[in-house]
């Protein structure tokens, strides 16, 4: 006699990452997570290194979290730990995501995983364009085995079906949903944060959140910021700075802003948990990144109903609309950078009305729930393909 079909517990999805800690990717993982619903799939999270006490933010009970304490470089054995893993596990999809571990689709393969998804979230420094010869060389390589491509940008989709090789029919764009709820514009004056003496009467703070790693750029928010500083009166200016976020291009930002004698207005104060209520202390968001996917700091900033000032590059195109609820610039140029940052401080209303309408446009197109139902769409789809009624 077969099982009650309610009596089952749901299909597991395995979600295999280099890394569960602070960033965009994992950020979205959490979200997908907590809001898919519950009877429909289980979820494990495999890590290829480790995890940090970002894994708090789950609120599901159930979610397995494996770490597989890859080392440095080659680490032959991580692949042998791998495939035990998924054999241990028998999911009935895993979804990997980027390149760090998309070698794992050939180990889910061998392992017996029949349905098999990839997510491309962005690039870092080592490939900006997607152009790498040997990473292009192993995606073309493993598209075979992957039975369909998520990319969180238009931009990522277009690559992935011209250069990749990815049939369009196995491609969906889904971008990132954000939680609009938790991240709301200020309901009074703003919170007074940093240290004695940061803010001012009348403060005008421009801010960004973000791993400080080098393709993000902070340098060149830190520069433009200064040409900005340097237009104002000496010792009188209400403008302020504020960099969230914790990595190596930390202290050279810091080193920029002592040299020039703007310590005293700018606070760099690493990661913190309060991202909700620093947003809201801030006037003007700018994120300067060389490459990036579906930011989930832009969406966080434009929920709480910041204007957004971005670089040009991958989803920042598809998030902010020039002369609406932002601006896009090209990226390095601290110049335009610094001339996008001062119509927002010196126009009146102008950061008020681009940021009530970036609230408006995520209200109505960037849910968290509307991202669930979409990667539940791709799941239940491949699952049907599999397993015809």
């Amino acid at each position: 006699m077969l099982p009650d079909a309610d009596s089952r517990p749901a299909p597991l999805v395995v979600h295999l990452i280099h890394r569960l800690g602070i960033g965009g990717l994992e950020n979205g993982l959490v979200n997908l997570i907590n809001h898919m619903p519950p009877e429909r799939y289980r979820h494990a999270i495999v890590c290829l290194t480790e995890c940090d006490r970002f894994r708090e933010r789950i609120t599901r009970p159930d979610v397995q979290i494996i770490s597989l304490n890859k080392r440095a470089g080659k680490d032959w054995g991580h692949y042998l730990r791998l495939f035990q893993t998924l054999r241990q596990l028998q999911p009935q999809l895993i979804h990997t995501r980027n390149l760090a571990s998309m070698e794992g689709q050939l180990l889910a393969a061998a392992a017996g995983i029949r349905l098999r998804v990839h997510g491309e979230h962005g690039r870092d420094m080592a490939d900006l364009h997607g152009q790498n010869p040997r990473y292009r060389l192993l995606r073309r390589l493993l598209r075979p085995l992957i039975g369909h491509f998520i990319a969180v940008s238009k931009d990522l989709e277009a690559w992935l079906i011209a250069t990749i090789g990815a049939r369009p029919a196995k491609v969906s764009h889904i971008g990132n949903g954000v939680d609009s709820l938790q991240f709301h514009p200020r309901l009074g004056p703003a919170a007074a944060i940093g240290p004695p003496g940061f803010l001012c009467e009348n403060a005008f703070v421009i801010g960004c959140v973000g791993r400080m790693v080098d393709v993000k750029d902070h340098a060149t928010l830190v520069r433009a910021f200064l040409r900005l500083l340097a237009s104002e009166a000496p010792g009188r200016s209400p403008l302020r700075l504020l960099i969230v976020g914790d990595g190596p291009c930390r202290a050279h930002c810091q080193a920029l802003l002592d040299a020039a004698g703007a310590a005293a207005l700018s606070w760099l104060p690493g990661a913190r948990n309060d991202i909700a209520q620093l947003l809201r202390a801030m006037d003007l968001f700018v994120l300067p990144s060389l490459a990036e996917g579906s930011s989930n700091t832009i969406l966080e900033a434009m929920a709480t109903g910041l204007p957004v000032v971005a670089s040009a590059v991958g989803g920042n195109v598809d998030l902010v609309q020039t002369g609406w609820s932002g601006a896009l610039v090209p990226p390095q140029d601290p110049l335009r950078l610094a001339d996008a940052m001062a119509d927002y401080y010196r126009i009146p209303g102008l950061a008020q009305r681009h940021g009530h309408r970036a609230r408006r446009l995520v209200l109505s197109d960037y849910s968290l729930l509307a991202m669930a139902d979409a990667y539940l769409a791709v799941y239940d789809a491949l699952s049907a393909s599999h397993h015809p009624p």
